[in-house]
């Protein structure tokens, strides 16, 4: 449960814009100082968060395969050779300097990363469309382990703990340890992962194609509950009175964390694909075919707040919340929109 964006119920207005034609479905990273965007063109863009000036441009090589994760030095990024819709293409995993778009280490790989990156203090996880999954040295990009699976993964990781957390397009999630990539627990849904999970007080929360949202315990190894919604899940974040839902049948939902129950649910004026983002008054998403973004309270899925995009949204890169500000992808650029009393 990360909070460090502004209110999102208050008036929230546009701080700056960055104008690009190439922008793409790919969430960027950000850090505390800067917002690093991933471009069709293969470009990486860093921008300053605080007022959406060009830092650096790095030429990455390649069509960006998945979107970049960002540690204390590096930001790092995956790409694919070949055109972007051709499957099992080869692929390069780079880690970039935050401060200059320097290269620092580059691995050349078989089949492109496609299903998402996570990055722990040890160790950057990615998984390839040809079913392999990988721990790479963050530092050097050396292989610690690698695992081959007869399935492909289509969700961004997550990282928590000693476990790494893995969803495939069959509708697996698999639990494996950061250290040796064994299997330490796994579940079985009836369709695919397409979101990154979410874990909170050793339970993990995950949504499938199936249209259920899950909650599995560690400890116990086993199932808690799961919650029907109206159809494919697509993202799942934890809340302090529940966790949220985004299925594709235009609803979100609030289910309570110990049972699954229903405390709301609201519908939204188009399709929600990205992950919303969250404060402790709102959650913000980013439905297509609407030129808004649309805040609901938490306490009773209302609408709090809407902020005008200026063209219709059909870019399913989630919304990123760095300081006060809220980072929004849209099809001609970034907006960055702040309270006006943080500003």
């Amino acid at each position: 449960m990360k909070d460090d964006g502004p209110s999102l119920s208050q008036p929230l207005t546009v701080a700056w814009r960055y104008q690009t034609d190439q922008a793409t479905n790919f969430t960027p990273a950000a850090d505390g100082e800067t917002v690093f965007v991933p471009l069709s063109s293969g470009v990486m863009m860093a921008l300053n968060a605080f007022d959406g000036k060009l830092k650096w441009k790095a030429e990455a090589g390649g069509f960006f395969s998945t979107a970049p994760v960002v540690d204390d030095r590096s930001v790092f990024v995956a790409q694919q050779n070949g055109e972007p819709d051709q499957h099992l293409q080869g692929g390069t995993l780079r880690a970039l300097s935050k401060t200059t778009g320097v290269t620092l280490w580059m691995r050349t790989l078989p089949v492109g990363i496609t299903a998402g990156l996570a990055v722990d203090g040890v160790a950057l996880f990615g998984a390839s469309a040809d079913g392999n999954v990988y721990a790479f040295d963050k530092r050097t990009g050396l292989i610690l382990w690698s695992t081959q699976y007869q399935e492909e993964f289509s969700a961004q990781p997550l990282v928590a703990g000693q476990h790494v957390y893995f969803g495939s397009k069959s509708g697996t999630l698999r639990a494996l340890n950061v250290k040796t990539g064994e299997v330490v627990w796994q579940y079985k849904s009836n369709g695919a992962i397409q979101g990154v999970p979410a874990f909170f007080d050793d339970v993990v929360y995950f949504g499938s194609n199936d249209g259920n949202v899950y909650a599995y315990n560690e400890t116990g190894k086993k199932l808690l509950w799961h919650r029907r919604t109206g159809a494919s899940v697509q993202a799942v974040v934890v809340v302090a009175n529940g966790v949220l839902a985004a299925s594709l049948d235009n609803f979100a939902y609030l289910l309570s964390l110990n049972k699954g129950s229903l405390v709301w649910r609201r519908q939204l004026p188009g399709r929600i694909s990205a992950r919303p983002v969250t404060s402790s008054d709102g959650a913000l998403f980013t439905p297509f075919s609407t030129d808004q973004a649309i805040v609901l309270n938490l306490r009773d899925g209302k609408t709090a707040n809407t902020l005008p995009l200026g063209e219709e949204n059909s870019n399913s890169a989630a919304p990123v919340s760095v300081n006060n500000l809220v980072l929004i992808t849209i099809p001609h650029g970034l907006l960055a929109f702040s309270s006006s009393s943080k500003r």
